[in-house]
């Protein structure tokens, strides 16, 4: 598959959005075929990588919740975990296996391993009552979203209907970065360095949670005014 092949599926399945209008999505694209060219040439179906993927977020998510350094191991696990998220699709483009049952699949991975994410940074958070609260409001809303956008589809919408501040990337930066801070945290009180001395991984932890929590309401907002727009009255 060509690179102009491979941007041409990609907007098919982004209502048209199209991916070289933006750096960062076209080299996306790029990266997600060519990790997908030498599984193809093996034989390896896409819904194979579905379950790897969220079986990698997993370990990302389980190591993350060990605190101390491990949230810097369970960042480089996550990143891992989002390029195989980007394979999959790429890897049933090339090999011609796009399914019914993948597009069920798909999604369905995409938000385990967004609650596997925010459940991570919970227990980081030191299982407060506040974290708990925080994350039970982004998961939701991250379902809310995603279930109001399958349902306007389903309604006659095409497309996303809208690009939010909330969409899977988004998902994957705010986790990617609570396990930064978290990890540099550690590493920071290990080498005696006091950068801030009242937070601590709990704090850091749930600051990415209440992050989460107002992109994932600013995210349903946007999404909710243009289904509204998109669809009949």
């Amino acid at each position: 598959m060509s690179r102009e092949e491979a941007y041409a599926h990609w907007s098919r399945l982004h209502g048209g959005l199209d991916p070289r209008t933006s750096f960062w999505v076209a080299g996306w694209v790029r990266l997600s075929h060519a990790c997908a060219r030498p599984l193809a040439r093996r034989g390896v179906r896409p819904d194979t990588v579905t379950v790897v993927g969220v079986l990698v977020t997993a370990v990302a998510a389980g190591l993350a919740a060990l605190g101390d350094g491990w949230p810097l191991v369970a960042l480089v696990v996550l990143v891992g975990a989002a390029v195989l998220d980007g394979v999959d699709g790429a890897l049933a483009a090339q090999t011609g296996a796009e399914s019914a049952w993948g597009s069920v699949l798909d999604p369905l991975a995409d938000r385990v391993a967004d609650l596997l994410a925010l459940l991570a940074l919970v227990v980081l958070a030191g299982l407060s009552g506040a974290a708990v609260a925080l994350g039970v409001a982004a998961g939701a809303l991250t379902l809310l979203l995603e279930s109001v956008r399958s349902t306007a589809q389903v309604a006659g919408m095409s497309g996303p209907g809208a690009v939010t501040v909330w969409e899977r990337p988004s998902r994957v930066i705010v986790a990617a970065f609570g396990f930064l801070a978290c990890g540099i945290a550690w590493a920071a009180r290990r080498a005696g360095v006091e950068v801030l001395p009242a937070v601590d991984q709990a704090a850091l932890a749930t600051t990415a949670l209440a992050v989460a929590v107002a992109l994932g309401a600013a995210g349903l907002v946007r999404l909710l005014v243009a289904v509204r727009r998109a669809l009949p009255r």
